[in-house]
């Protein structure tokens, strides 16, 4: 077993990986830029480095200073998280070329699944379901227009290398291809260096399922069950949960087992996600994989029982999996936000600024993953992404009741949050009947299709926190009531507070 891994990311995931470490006897190294000075990952592990300024291009994207700080610290492997280098094949290789253990999958199998390309075809080969579409790039717009007629509009146009959304374009008439292939080639090379764009089967409304699996260098590969994950904006993922609520038993059978043969045809090691997905009949065909963690990792760990980041050391350092097939046998449910700094009534745009008060939820079933403590700035150049909070039950009611009740202990001053969306999104009818799809929020959460009744719904919840902050910032509900109310007269109810505030809202 290592002595000493360098955690080559900050926020919450390093922290997540941090506290594995410990438990497992592993001393720790933190990596930080100028931004994160005062963050908390820095002071989580044992011992921190400096690796440049704010910009992640100056910093956690520089391969060579991260490298070159584990060889000062005597770490032994660097664990690259989720985001920033964990699947840059150059990465994984430099690391294993400085002598060096990555935690993760092989160069060669980065390369392999990150080309979504090259892993279609891998994937066809190995008798996975793909959707209809071609295992090559797209050169020309001639080339674009035969392939789309003989696959039939509607037609999906993604970037070959990368994701996100970036460098795709939905595409229902023939009218439409060349403007879009066009834009799609263009984004895709702005994101990604490569202008390589190949065209599928549009899947009208599908669901996002992935499977989570772990694999060792001898040749075991296992799946941990399937994670439903469709509740998105703008393709990034929102709500996750575990099991599915879709899936028949029969179909969840055949994807995981689709899954173990997909890892297996990319000679794959460590823990990785099979992306899938899946239509309104139950016909499954594969998205894409993740060669790294999961940010949803902590409901499969809850289901299952199985920390998946100790997997992940384990596998690195030679062991072989102790975990059979048989091994694996989920029980209850498991659902996780993904609390973010964003302003869900402004388009989810980002927001950033100082904690100045915090409150977090606690009690059974609870997991709060976070990266940030009061005081602490959210910085405008990283990810949104402040928490992960996952509650568990023994069926799904009993999961989303008290992610709801975590959700309104949860309170965050200084930054709009993601939480007043998922208040509501969780008390919809459609994400109660458990039969959602990719197209929920867009359905429901969009500005212009947000219905007057869930608007009025998202709106109160809005103000409530916008009350709770009111009264963090003058820390007191008296000092708030006097500052409206200063003739020394009876002091205001909080029903008339509410609607004071509404006013100012409205105002």
């Amino acid at each position: 077993m290592f002595k000493k891994i360098l955690i080559a990311n900050r926020g919450e995931i390093a922290i997540r990986v941090m506290r594995a470490c410990r438990e497992l006897g592993i001393q720790t190294v933190a990596v930080y830029s100028a931004a994160d000075k005062s963050a908390q990952h820095r002071f989580y592990a044992d011992e921190s480095v400096f690796i440049g300024e704010a910009p992640s291009t100056s910093s956690y994207l520089v391969k060579e200073k991260i490298i070159q700080a584990a060889l000062d610290t005597g770490a032994e492997a660097i664990h690259p998280g989720y985001g920033f280098l964990s699947e840059k094949s150059d990465f994984a290789r430099a690391v294993t070329d400085a002598g060096l253990v990555f935690i993760g999958p092989t160069a060669e199998s980065i390369e392999a699944m990150g080309s979504k390309t090259s892993a279609r075809k891998l994937m066809k080969a190995a008798g996975v379901p793909v959707a209809p579409g071609l295992e090559e790039p797209v050169s020309d717009f001639q080339q674009a227009l035969q392939i789309a007629r003989d696959i039939g509009f509607p037609v999906l146009i993604k970037a070959a290398h990368g994701g996100g959304g970036k460098g795709m374009r939905k595409v229902f008439h023939e009218g439409e291809l060349e403007t879009s292939l066009a834009a799609a080639m263009r984004e895709s090379l702005a994101a990604f260096h490569s202008n390589e764009v190949y065209i599928e089967k549009f899947i009208h409304n599908p669901h996002h399922i992935e499977v989570q699996v772990l694999a060792d260098r001898y040749g075991n590969t296992i799946h941990l069950g399937e994670r439903e994950c469709s509740v998105q904006r703008r393709h990034q993922k929102l709500i996750e949960e575990s099991p599915s609520p879709f899936l028949r038993d029969d179909v969840r059978k055949k994807i995981c087992e689709a899954a173990v043969i997909a890892a297996k045809s990319a000679n794959y090691i460590n823990a990785g996600t099979v992306e899938f997905l899946v239509d309104e009949n139950q016909n499954f065909y594969f998205l894409e994989m993740n060669t790294r963690l999961q940010v949803e990792h902590p409901v499969t760990e809850w289901v299952t029982g199985i920390d998946i980041v100790h997997q992940q050391i384990k596998i690195a350092a030679g062991e072989p999996l102790q975990i059979k097939q048989q091994d694996v046998q989920p029980r209850g449910w498991a659902i996780e936000c993904r609390i973010c700094a964003e302003d869900p009534m402004n388009n989810f745009l980002p927001s950033s600024g100082i904690i100045h008060s915090l409150h977090t939820p606690a009690g059974p079933g609870i997991r709060d993953d976070r990266g940030f403590e009061k005081n602490d700035e959210i910085s405008i150049y990283y990810d949104s992404l402040l928490a992960k909070l996952i509650t568990y039950g023994e069926n799904r009611e009993t999961a989303i009741n008290r992610m709801l009740r975590a959700l309104n202990e949860y309170k965050i001053v200084g930054v709009s949050t993601t939480i007043p969306f998922f208040i509501s999104a969780l008390t919809n009818s459609e994400f109660l009947s458990g039969n959602y799809n990719t197209g929920f929020i867009e359905k429901h959460f969009s500005h212009d299709n947000l219905s007057n009744a869930r608007k009025t719904e998202l709106e109160k919840v809005l103000i409530a926190t916008v009350i709770f902050n009111q009264i963090q910032k003058n820390h007191s509900t008296h000092r708030i009531q006097d500052s409206i109310n200063t003739d020394n007269r009876k002091p205001n109810s909080s029903w008339k507070l509410y609607g004071r505030m509404e006013g100012l809202r409205r105002n």
